[in-house]
């Protein structure tokens, strides 16, 4: 897909769905100015509905969708937040979705996914494993599936946040976005380089999961191994063929990598100088602003602060 055609829906998207969620704040953090010589503005999507930038695209999905998913239901697979963005979404229908989670997520995170009206199924060790058991599950059943990343109409919701910046901060320079599966950043990225060709998009990893950064790398999606990370959100393989992946090529522009103390560093540095509480996939936006060595002196620069959904 051209980014011309993606940047169509993501106006599309903006119309659909603006009036179901929160116009979230910028704020400028003259604290992390200080430490990278930049005009720093957060993006406070950790205060969307849910506590994450999730509901955009699960809004936008079933919305788009609204009588397929009232007829067949729904159907979803993720590690929390977006579990909760579906279940937020389709309870606003009457839907009640069943949520395909890997072991181990947070008792915290399953309470919310219920509390919001989801449906918990626990499938696998990591969230790949439920993700194709989630689609399987639509197959057989009918049920409309949501991915978390892999869909161009999640992507376009997403990509909502990316208008608003622009809307809020005209001219930037640079935008850093955490990744996972590519989702929130190809959004990002081809809402701002419609209106702002020239903004550099930093992709932010966490070193202990970093898929999609060493499948960029390879030229293809591969299989990486992956060490637990506080950037629990961001966590988990990457389907073959997904649609992130060339949108992600073609347009973030560079990537660091951060280490589990830099992504605590950075969630504590917010809570004692910006007074938030964020959670590590957002912490590794931050930290990726604090490593990032390639910004010129007084640059205007967004960071995303994506998630507070921590245990």
């Amino acid at each position: 897909m051209s980014l011309s055609d993606l940047s169509v829906l993501i106006e599309a998207s903006t119309a659909r769905i603006g009036d179901h969620l929160r116009l979230t704040p910028v704020e400028r953090s003259y604290f992390l100015g200080e430490q990278t010589g930049a005009e720093v503005w957060l993006k406070l999507e950790h205060l969307q509905h849910t506590g994450s930038f999730k509901p955009r695209g699960a809004i936008n999905k079933v919305l788009s969708h609204r009588q397929e998913a009232l007829t067949r239901g729904v159907v979803t697979a993720s590690n929390g937040n977006h579990a909760m963005a579906v279940s937020y979404a389709a309870a606003s229908i009457g839907v009640v979705p069943l949520v395909c989670l890997r072991h181990g997520v947070s008792q915290a995170r399953v309470d919310m996914i219920r509390r919001f009206g989801g449906e918990p199924l626990f499938i696998g060790e990591n969230s790949l494993e439920a993700e194709i058991e989630a689609r399987r599950i639509a197959g057989e059943s009918g049920r409309m599936f949501i991915s978390p990343y892999n869909d161009l109409e999640v992507i376009a919701g997403q990509g909502t946040i990316g208008t608003e910046i622009a809307r809020q901060l005209g001219d930037i320079d640079a935008v850093f976005v955490s990744v996972g599966g590519g989702g929130l950043i190809a959004g990002v990225a081809a809402a701002l380089k419609a209106v702002q060709p020239r903004v550099r998009v930093i992709g932010c990893w966490p070193e202990n999961s970093p898929v999609l950064y060493e499948s960029l790398r390879a030229g293809r999606i591969i299989d990486v191994p992956e060490r637990p990370t506080l950037s629990v959100s961001t966590a988990g393989g990457i389907e073959e063929e997904s649609v992130t992946f060339p949108l992600c090529r073609d347009l973030v522009d560079d990537a660091v990598l951060v280490s589990e103390e830099e992504i605590a560093w950075a969630m504590q540095l917010i809570a004692e100088h910006e007074r938030w509480i964020i959670e590590g996939a957002a912490g590794v936006a931050v930290a990726g602003l604090l490593r990032y060595a390639h910004l010129p002196k007084g640059a205007r620069v967004a960071v995303i602060l994506c998630g507070r959904n921590v245990s």
